[in-house]
């Protein structure tokens, strides 16, 4: 009952519900792909380690960053309680791998002119896969939300549209970031694996690797709390507060002479990201900025002596 329902992700890439409030203006996120994971030699900066001064070796993982692309802009008008969409404005010149995510317009876009009053506005953003050793050609589409006032989202989208965004861009070494990706997929899985229910002793009547009993006679159906078989994995999941060690430029820091294993060469910007990152290799990852951001997490990274190879 951690997570309740148990049920399987949509899409290959997470579903953002809430983002943090920035003054500055700003994108508040990121697509990257996941690319495996390394350990470096740093000087330990926590300020109550017993091992503070001292080099340490820190588990990290690898995201590749290729630019984002600003494809249009989403408005927002008050409804109710709430806000829905009211209109968006399309990038004039759209790569055609688009199309395959959604239908391009065939007529003339709409120009900034015929948004009259608006309560919120979004960028929607596409990733550059082909720049990366994911193997796959269409791009993911994600909004983002902007930091700012109305007036400097507006003026910011202006601008903005139609061009490119880099990582360099949005974060910083040593900020606090999370991360919202989508597990391993592990398919049909039993009880034991699935739920954690101990195995049973090798006298039980009919079955080692499962449960003793469906529940109780009545009420005369099975109840949903009962451990059974199912699909399991791919589920969308957030973790809070991961530190940026590093914002790198391209991948030579990163690069094994043969490549990283089961994904390749890093040819892009790139993050390292303190300790392991939800999902599997080459599986797209998205970075917003921190929302739950604690009073003792360490907002400078520590100095790195060393990246393995």
């Amino acid at each position: 009952m951690q997570f309740w329902p148990r049920k399987r992700s949509r899409h290959s890439i997470a579903r953002i519900r809430s983002w943090t409030n920035e003054s500055k203006v700003k994108i508040l996120g990121f697509i990257g792909y996941k690319a495996g994971m390394t350990h470096l030699m740093a000087v330990d900066n926590r300020p109550k380690s017993i091992t503070k001064g001292e080099r340490i070796s820190i588990p990290s993982t690898i995201i590749e960053c290729p630019p984002m692309t600003v494809a249009g802009v989403v408005f927002y008008q008050k409804h109710g309680t709430g806000v829905r969409k009211s209109t968006s404005i399309l990038a004039p010149k759209l790569p055609k791998e688009l199309g395959n995510t959604f239908p391009l317009p065939k007529k003339a876009v709409k120009s900034f002119d015929a948004v009259k009053e608006f309560e919120d506005l979004r960028l929607l953003v596409f990733s550059n896969p082909k720049s990366a050793n994911t193997g796959s050609k269409v791009p993911k589409v994600l909004e983002m939300a902007l930091g700012g006032s109305k007036d400097d989202k507006l003026a910011y989208a202006k601008e903005i549209l139609g061009k490119e965004i880099k990582v360099e861009d949005v974060f910083e070494k040593g900020n606090p970031t999370d991360i919202h990706g989508i597990t391993k997929g592990k398919g049909f899985q039993g009880t034991v694996k699935r739920y954690g229910v101990p195995i049973r002793q090798h006298k039980a009547e009919k079955t080692k690797r499962g449960i003793g009993n469906l529940g109780s006679w009545t009420p005369k159906r099975v109840d949903y709390r009962v451990a059974q078989g199912g699909k399991m994995g791919f589920h969308s999941r957030t973790e809070y507060n991961k530190q940026i060690l590093k914002v790198g430029q391209n991948g030579e820091d990163v690069n094994p002479q043969s490549g990283i294993p089961h994904y390749g060469l890093v040819n892009n910007s790139y993050l390292l990201i303190r300790g392991s990152v939800v999902g599997p290799v080459k599986r797209p990852i998205v970075l917003t900025q921190a929302t739950r951001i604690k009073k003792k997490t360490l907002k400078e990274a520590p100095e790195i002596k060393l990246i393995s190879k």
